[in-house]
């Protein structure tokens, strides 16, 4: 069971490095395509040339993080079973409707274009982004909890960051700022993720290395 519990972690750890490694590297084969302006949904367009590889690649992602689940539950559960519930729901809300449905339905190139995939890409999408924003947050509570003032500490910082490029994402559609730094939608959307898996990135090392 450690060992199943230790691959869940490692798991962790290979979707999210994975995540953010294929939203920086795949745009070296798709010309025209820019990683501060376009969001990394659109890699999966029906006129992406790295739409097949980055389909696959968000269905792994997706159950890579439902894999770790049972680590996390296990990890926490004793703390807080409640405060571990919500986050476990939360981690498999952002697998399903982030990453796995992203590979069955496909935003497109233009987002003037609206298809029912692209609505459903969208909802799943935006409820997986919202509920796991709150991860960092959960596990600063938990962590204090367990009387983990760093993590606690640096959990705290990543949601607060997390949170401001969460709403700069959001902004970033509005024609308002059309012509503005804030319209740095892929750039605002990487970074969001980066602060939000940073602390689970933490947990999963400290978890593996061990005490």
């Amino acid at each position: 069971m450690d060992r199943l519990i230790k691959i869940g972690w490692y798991a962790l750890l290979i979707a999210m490095c994975g995540d953010i490694a294929f939203s920086l590297l795949m745009p070296v084969f798709y010309k025209g395509y820019s990683i501060s302006k376009m969001s990394i949904s659109a890699l999966g367009n029906p006129k992406s040339p790295v739409r097949l590889p980055f389909n696959i690649w968000m269905f792994i992602e997706g159950i890579l993080f439902l894999m770790a689940i049972p680590a996390f539950y296990k990890m926490y559960s004793p703390v807080s079973k409640g405060l571990t519930i919500a986050s476990a729901i939360f981690i498999a809300a952002f697998a399903i409707g982030a990453c796995i449905f992203t590979c069955f339905f496909s935003v497109n190139e233009s987002k003037a274009v609206i298809t029912m995939a692209s609505k459903i890409h969208g909802a799943g999408s935006i409820i997986g982004f919202m509920l796991f924003l709150s991860e960092p947050l959960l596990i600063a509570i938990l962590s204090f909890k367990s009387q983990e003032g760093v993590i606690c500490g640096i959990s705290i910082a990543c949601f607060v960051l997390a949170l401001v490029f969460f709403v700069l994402f959001v902004m970033s559609d509005k024609e308002e700022f059309s012509r503005t730094i804030i319209a740095n939608e892929g750039l605002w959307q990487r970074l969001n993720l980066l602060f939000m898996y940073m602390p689970l990135g933490i947990v999963a090392v400290k978890s593996i290395v061990g005490p």
